[in-house]
């Protein structure tokens, strides 16, 4: 049975730092962390390939985020530093059902339930 499990959101003023975490229960050849801001399409934030560790980031949040993998605890973090009022969205944990690397939403079958960031100025 797939499982993500996100947590760790919340809210927090600009400048400030979150941590957020995905509990996964299979394992995947890449994921990521997405976002969706009301009104607005679901963008991809950070991905990684989990053997080997490489990877990707949008330009949005370069220098800022930091997305990373415990293997022995199956979780997925995204360590998210200054943060900007317009970071705020609900920030979704996903996983690919294949063997590809890249940031297109449609690319990634099991998602997580989401959890909000709310940054506030």
């Amino acid at each position: 049975q797939v499982q993500l499990v996100e947590s760790g959101g919340g809210e927090v003023q600009a400048g400030g730092s979150l941590r957020l975490s995905c509990e996964y229960s299979n394992s995947y050849y890449c994921m990521g962390w997405f976002r969706q801001a009301p009104g607005k399409e679901r963008e991809g934030v950070a991905i990684i390939r989990t053997r080997g560790g490489t990877t990707y980031y949008a330009d949005s949040v370069k220098g800022r985020f930091t997305i990373s993998l415990d293997n022995a605890k199956n979780t997925l973090y995204l360590q998210m530093n200054s943060l900007k009022p317009e970071d705020t969205a609900m920030y979704y944990c996903a996983a690919t059902g294949g063997f590809w690397f890249n940031m297109a939403p449609v690319d990634f079958a099991y998602w997580g339930q989401g959890t909000q960031v709310t940054v506030s100025s």
